[in-house]
């Protein structure tokens, strides 16, 4: 098997010329925003033991989910614009007195933002014959060559959160609109009726980072050196737990950590790129 050529050891000549269908990236931009004032809203249980709060500390938050449209610009020929709406869970150690330990409640709040972008043109409809394991092989359902969006983010950084009067920081009244499906099921139980207006609010600044992309079908030409032939067998042995452990190198990152130059990403976040709130 050592013999064999792989991916890393490619022949210098090419042997020839082949036609892939891949998905090609035709615009993208990276951001970094600082999301100010965000409100938190709580399921019922969480919402009473805010309204008992002296103060609140923010833990930190994930997104549990982006929803993402993609519509023509008018009069801008082979622009898009990709409207992003983020779906955040917000971990909060809430403090009750000055003699009790916090408790830890759950909390969403959202973002919308929109970036223009060139996703090119194409108007041809697609038919595939692909298998499908839920049906008696189907034909699947058409779908068209309009560009798709996607978004690549990290968890956001909780910079800051703080207890208000709903009145100083909710313009909109506190009310939320319905609350997708998969998003509610992250949380225990349901969310609190703000018909009435709560006694508190909490608010929320988050730090994101986010790369969007705007990619397509296409069918490309690319030169094909050979076959990529795996060059190693596969080990079924079972090791030695202690054997396997005297291999693994000691991780001395984790005890001495990197400086911050080492840490830098190359990679340029920030400064605008088409996109805004």
């Amino acid at each position: 098997m050592s013999e064999n050529r792989n991916c890393n050891n490619m022949p210098s000549k090419i042997k020839e010329a082949v036609c892939i269908d891949t998905n090609r990236v035709y615009d993208s931009c990276a951001d970094k925003d600082c999301l100010e004032g965000l409100r938190v809203y709580f399921t019922a249980p969480a919402q009473r033991i805010i309204d008992r709060a002296t103060n609140v500390r923010c833990r930190g938050c994930e997104v549990l989910n982006a929803f993402i449209e993609v519509e023509r610009v008018p009069f801008n020929r082979g622009f898009y614009s990709v409207d992003i709406t983020y779906f955040f869970k917000v971990y909060l150690d809430v403090f009750c007195g000055a003699a009790t330990p916090p408790t830890t409640v759950e909390g969403l709040c959202t973002f919308s933002k929109k970036c223009i972008l060139y996703g090119s043109e194409g108007n041809v409809k697609v038919f595939s014959s692909e298998f499908s394991s839920d049906a008696i092989d189907n034909q699947l359902d058409m779908v068209n060559t309009n560009p798709r969006a996607k978004v690549q983010t990290v968890d956001p950084l909780c910079l800051e959160a703080k207890l208000c009067r709903p009145c100083d920081c909710c313009e909109d009244g506190c009310n939320i609109s319905r609350v997708p499906g998969g998003v509610a099921r992250a949380f225990n139980g349901d969310f609190a009726n703000y018909e009435q207006e709560p006694q508190k609010a909490v608010t929320v600044t988050l730090g994101i980072f986010t790369i969007v992309q705007l990619e397509r079908d296409v069918q490309m030409l690319i030169p094909a050196y050979d076959f990529c032939i795996p060059s190693k067998e596969c080990n079924c042995e079972t090791d030695d737990p202690c054997d396997a452990f005297r291999r693994i190198e000691f991780p001395i990152d984790e005890f001495f950590p990197p400086r911050e130059g080492n840490l830098r990403d190359s990679y340029p976040i920030g400064g605008s790129c088409g996109c805004g709130e």
